[in-house]
């Protein structure tokens, strides 16, 4: 007769449950633990962003005021100077006199425009440069995050 062999290891005699009760719940746990840790790196991003879409709101509401304030202030000089130009046009006696008034206004405006418009877009330009920093910098953190984990 054959004889059967006890230490087959694809016998049911050598599979002890208890070890593999044991692996599965220690399996099981790494696996929440590496849930929580994910949830709190989640909802840490989450609330930083949160954070960062706040700070760009608030700046570009601060920005678009500043531009729109210098906008009145660039109206409010262009309309005074016109103002002064047409009353010193109703004073004019000869041509010669209408021709000079109207070439220095049309000269001292074009070099105003020119200032006003360089004005113009270096607050622009700083306005973009303070809304594009929260997004930078939250950029690079999450950037310097990914190369620590």
């Amino acid at each position: 007769m054959a004889t059967i062999k006890t230490d087959d290891v694809f016998s049911i005699a050598s599979f002890d449950p208890s070890k593999f009760a044991e692996s599965f719940r220690d399996f099981a746990e790494k696996g929440a633990q590496q849930s929580k840790d994910a949830y709190a790196k989640l909802k840490t991003a989450g609330e930083e962003a949160g954070k960062t879409l706040e700070a760009t709101v608030q700046t570009a509401q601060a920005g678009s005021v500043e531009i729109g304030l210098k906008a009145i202030d660039i109206l409010r000089v262009n309309s005074e100077n016109s103002l002064s130009h047409f009353e010193a046009l109703l004073g004019v006696k000869s041509a010669a006199e209408f021709f000079e008034l109207q070439t220095s206004f049309i000269r001292k405006q074009a070099e105003l425009t020119i200032e006003q418009a360089k004005s113009i877009q270096e607050t622009t330009k700083q306005v973009a440069e303070k809304l594009a920093k929260p997004s930078k910098d939250a950029a690079e953190k999450a950037m310097a995050s990914f190369k620590v984990a």
